[in-house]
């Protein structure tokens, strides 16, 4: 029964990891999935947002309009701590239950957090593996220009907003190469899973530093 946390950088390929995994047959939880869920209208959270950054951050209908939020958080590290104290205790609140919901239903299961902002984030970590997918930032940079139509500019102030590739690298007990051709991080998602599923044990291996 592992719980595993899978992190990765903005459009490092994370989430062909994880759909990947799920595919192969685990549960995978999604950290950006439970924080849109905690943050619907009429949750406590969101009414948390409201009262510390204005009825601005309101959308006509009572959702977040999470456009205007961003605009008042990004690039100022105060507000952004602020907004995570109120937004993570709440997410790692509903992903444990997720997480023992998942063993509840098969204690065999092997259990995948998909998480963006693990370093950012950590508290108390109950991880059997980290995974991170890696791919060197000007690779990523150059996704968020051709794939999701970023200007140079911003997608670096992205991915500069973010923990730095060494912190994430220093937490990882597996390295997945996700800067090559999808099929080469298909595979190692592969062999991740025969690894998962008991051909070999847990924890950091030799070559994977």
């Amino acid at each position: 029964m592992p719980l595993i946390a899978l992190t990765g950088g903005i459009a490092s390929g994370k989430s062909t990891i994880a759909a990947r995994l799920k595919a192969l047959g685990a549960v995978v939880v999604d950290a950006d999935a439970l924080v849109r869920e905690v943050q619907r209208a009429g949750s406590p959270v969101l009414a948390a947002i409201a009262a510390e950054f204005g009825d601005d951050v309101l959308r006509p209908d009572g959702e977040l309009d999470r456009a205007a939020l961003g605009a008042r958080v990004f690039g100022d590290p105060a507000a952004l701590a602020r907004l995570n104290g109120i937004v993570h205790p709440a997410v790692r609140e509903e992903s444990a239950r997720r997480f023992a919901a998942a063993f509840a239903d098969d204690p065999a299961a092997v259990v995948v957090y998909d998480v963006p902002l693990l370093v950012e984030a950590r508290v108390d970590d109950p991880w059997d593996l980290v995974v991170v997918a890696h791919a060197p930032a000007d690779v990523r940079r150059r996704r968020l220009v051709e794939v999701r139509g970023m200007t140079e500019e911003d997608a670096a102030a992205r991915i500069g907003a973010q923990a730095s590739d060494d912190r994430r690298l220093a937490i990882a007990d597996v390295v997945i190469d996700t800067g090559g051709q999808l099929s080469a991080t298909q595979d190692q998602t592969d062999r991740l899973w025969e690894r998962l599923r008991g051909a070999s044990p847990l924890g950091r291996q030799p070559g994977e530093d």
